[in-house]
């Protein structure tokens, strides 16, 4: 079957015109902790009242990208313990400062006050898990909120960009 001479400029140009979907980007999120007996006794939440030394949390949350372009995120988390059971959580914040909110007789912070956009739920030790969800530009904070985890250190940030 032959062509047009006009058919193959047209098909040509008809794909152009079609949009491409838009490509979803992948941060690659790592939970863990030290293994052991952990003091979970710290206070390194988010902001609250002091610039604590991440160096020295028992556990933590560890991203290969800081900032991502808005639009669809996927986050695949692997949980690296080999004896603790962790999760992930995304929530917006408005900087580094600010304190999520936090229930001290739990020891977690209150899920149904903030606007968490989504989580992985409960990976036991090696499981891996993941979440893609549509990000507007803004500052994020990414946590662990099984009790005691995210005050001994089990959080980052993480920033959309237009």
């Amino acid at each position: 079957m032959k062509l047009a001479k006009f058919a193959v400029p047209l098909l040509f140009a008809v794909a152009l015109a079609v949009p491409a979907a838009a490509a979803t980007s992948v941060v690659k999120v790592k939970l863990w902790d030290k293994g052991g007996q952990l003091d979970l006794s710290k206070s390194m939440g988010m902001g609250m009242g002091m610039k604590a030394d991440m160096t020295k949390a028992p556990m933590g949350v560890d991203v290969d990208k800081k900032t991502v372009k808005a639009g669809k995120v996927t986050f695949d988390a692997t949980n690296t313990s080999k004896e603790m059971v962790h999760e992930l959580i995304i929530t917006p914040a408005k900087t580094v400062d600010e304190t999520l909110p936090y229930l001290n007789n739990e020891n977690r912070i209150d899920e149904e006050h903030g606007a968490h956009l989504g989580e992985v739920s409960e990976l036991e030790p090696g499981k891996s898990g993941s979440l893609t969800i549509t990000m507007k530009p803004g500052f994020y904070v990414l946590y662990c909120n099984i009790p005691g985890h995210y005050m001994a250190g089990m959080w980052t940030t993480f920033t959309v960009t237009k």
